[in-house]
């Protein structure tokens, strides 16, 4: 049996990315915090050790050239007639241009140089100290080494064990690999407990929404106390559920509406037929066909006016085109026999005009059932609220309706208990799909008194 073949680098990063992924929130920012601040420890730790090996390899140099210049102005002097001394252990050595000791401390050798030539040459010209393995001059250790030069080729070589330092710096390095991953994982624990308090109100978030089902009843998500962006997003989502609730609530009277209204012209439908069947010879078939085409009928404008509102309820209309105010308007009205008064200019709007036209269809039909003797139709051009707005009023002299209903009365199945209520079989779905469809056009609607009868007020935005 074959082996497999060894995974790609890149199927490797994608597995590895898929595994990133997969884990939570919480284990992520944890991660990627105990990750940043290990990288900024480790990075301190090193700027740290280095400033401090500078420091103390500086004050070495410093008192290495200060007891280099005090040999030098002895050696000038010409008063170097005993050993150098010194407190603070430095090494110094002074050579003549033979190459021989004449002048050193009594802690180094009086017969080799710690330099030869060529290397305290080298180290005149370079300035500065350098280091040096004392151990084949008997010195345990590393120095640090000098070298100034005096009059008639006279050098002075000053010197310092640098195992106090390595000491210091051993020491501290110690402190640091042991105190600083100690730091990190307990910054990272630290990390682990702030992201998860953070995470928690989000938490709360899910479980309350996991206790919202399709029929629970005004359900909120818990808002947190603290106003920052889980707060911002609590009460955006308590926001939707208020919209998605009352969506609902609207839904759900629209069909207990839509099977109330539907059972009064099925029930009439079945009495209709029952009382024909159960009684044939004394029937008047034609007069029982007439009244189930009526209720037939009745059914079928309440399907139409229930598409309507569903397809209307998406808040857009369905068609986006150029549509000829003045010629709607016009051809409407004379269906009706109504002479409309148009502007000279032609208005345009941008929406649909089939639905444009069920708009002045269901306001106009209200008009002539409840007139007293006309109905006025017009379309101007308004200014005001809006700028570039065409206003079509439709007016008759009928009853009218009271101020307190006149906003009620674009509620879905709503009809009043006046002569405007339902006397053709109408089920109070038309102002509805009225409004509806003016919204979606950007458009609004208003019921104003006309003294006597009524005006009902349509703006909409002009292209």
């Amino acid at each position: 049996m074959a082996a497999d073949p060894p995974a790609s680098g890149l199927e490797r990063w994608r597995g590895a990315a898929g595994w990133w992924r997969r884990r939570s929130l919480r284990v992520r920012l944890t991660v990627v915090a105990a990750a940043v601040l290990a990288l900024g420890l480790a990075l301190s730790a090193w700027v740290f050790v280095d400033v401090l090996t500078r420091a103390l390899v500086g004050t070495i140099d410093e008192g290495i050239h200060q007891r280099a210049r005090e040999a030098v102005a002895l050696s000038d002097a010409r008063r170097l007639d005993g050993p150098i001394v010194t407190t603070d252990n430095t090494i110094v050595q002074v050579i003549s241009r033979d190459g021989r000791i004449i002048g050193a401390t009594g802690n180094t050798d009086r017969l080799v140089p710690l330099l030869s030539a060529e290397s305290r040459a080298a180290a005149l010209a370079e300035g500065g100290g350098r280091f040096l393995d004392g151990r084949p001059y008997g010195i345990p250790g590393v120095l640090r080494v000098t070298v100034l030069s005096a009059d008639n080729g006279t050098t002075v070589i000053a010197a310092r064990s640098f195992a106090e330092v390595q000491g210091s710096i051993r020491a501290a390095g110690h402190v640091l690999l042991i105190g600083t991953p100690l730091l990190m994982v307990l910054l990272a624990a630290a990390s682990w407990v702030v992201i998860g308090r953070t995470l928690r109100p989000i938490d709360e978030l899910r479980r309350g929404a996991t206790e919202i089902t399709g029929t629970a009843r005004s359900r909120r998500l818990p808002v947190p106390e603290a106003h920052d962006e889980v707060h911002s997003l609590a009460m955006t989502l308590n926001d939707m559920l208020a919209r998605l609730e009352d969506a609902g609530a609207r839904q759900r009277a629209l069909v207990s509406d839509a099977a109330h209204e539907l059972r009064s012209p099925l029930a009439s439908i079945r009495l209709q037929l029952e009382v024909a069947l159960n009684h044939p010879e004394g029937q008047d078939w034609r007069e029982t066909a007439e009244g189930a085409l009526e209720d037939t009928l009745r059914l079928a404008r309440l399907a139409e006016d229930l598409l309507a509102l569903a397809r209307m309820d998406e808040g857009r209309p369905s068609r986006r085109e150029p549509v000829d105010l003045n010629e709607l308007v016009s051809r409407t009205a004379d269906r009706y026999g109504i002479a409309a008064d148009l502007p000279a200019a032609t208005l345009t709007v941008t929406g649909d005009a089939m639905d444009l036209g069920r708009v002045l269809t269901n306001l106009i039909d209200n008009a002539v059932r409840h007139r007293t003797a006309k109905v006025a139709v017009a379309l101007t051009q308004a200014d005001s609220p809006t700028p570039r707005t065409a206003e079509i009023t439709i007016t008759d002299d009928g009853p009218g309706i009271p101020a307190e209903d006149r906003e009620r009365v674009f509620d879905r199945f709503t009809r009043l208990d006046t002569a405007r209520s339902r006397d053709d079989g109408g089920a109070g779905l038309g102002l509805a799909i009225v409004r509806t469809t003016l919204h979606a056009h950007g458009g609004t609607i208003h019921l104003t008194d006309a003294s006597p009868g009524l005006t009902a007020v349509v703006r909409l935005p002009l292209t």
